[in-house]
């Protein structure tokens, strides 16, 4: 074991430590690197948000006579008013403007990129031949894939369809629509475990690699 002579690594090992110490119990330690955690974080977006957002799209555009852009700031700056009492209220309006014009935007974007993708996405062949002329032959895997996707949205279309009692040939696609909901969400889940395992393996790379050199 060879420990690291660097002031950074150290903090960051520290700090790491810290976090890692809510594994034994709620602590100040923990609540301290948290909030510092949250801090700086919250520093460095709003410093990027400066330099990204307001400087290039504001300032640029004003100083260049572009005198349309005050109206997205007049309505930014209105936001800022819900700090303060008797005034707050002018806030809600350019709240409402940009709520509304952002659930118009997503709305024709999830549409697009979502629902009529997924239905595409859904209407295949569920007979498939791979090939072409003499060499064209039935294709058993693609052919089954594509079963196993019709199947799969449409009982999970009839589990959500709440407009006849769900019984009989009904009740029977509906359950297996369930078992094609409970694989998709196991999946989802495994997917996000797996990225969270991800970051403890670059946090203890870094443990025991760059701060106590047992890894060199």
């Amino acid at each position: 074991m060879e420990l690291s002579h660097d002031f950074g690594v150290w903090i960051g090992a520290i700090l790491t430590l810290g976090i890692w110490s809510f594994l034994y119990k709620d602590n100040p330690l923990y609540k301290f690197t948290e909030a510092l955690f949250v801090g700086v974080s919250a520093g460095y977006l709003f410093t990027m948000e400066i330099w990204n957002v307001i400087v290039p799209k504001l300032v640029t555009n004003l100083q260049e006579g572009r005198w349309i852009y005050l109206i997205p700031a007049l309505l930014g700056l209105s936001m800022l008013l819900r700090l303060f009492k008797g005034v707050g209220w002018v806030s809600r309006y350019a709240i409402s403007f940009v709520i509304g014009t952002y659930s118009g935007i997503f709305f024709i974007s999830f549409m697009k990129e979502n629902l009529l993708h997924q239905i595409a996405a859904t209407i295949v062949p569920l007979v498939v031949f791979s090939g072409e002329g003499a060499a064209r032959r039935f294709d058993l895997w693609a052919s089954l894939n594509n079963v196993v996707i019709v199947a799969g949205v449409l009982s999970a279309l009839t589990y959500f369809f709440f407009s006849r009692e769900h019984k009989g040939a009904t009740g029977c696609v509906a359950r297996v629509g369930v078992w094609f909901l409970m694989v998709s969400f196991g999946a989802a889940f495994g997917y996000t475990v797996m990225a969270r395992v991800s970051l403890l393996v670059g946090r203890l790379d870094f443990m025991l690699g760059d701060w106590l050199g047992l890894l060199n």
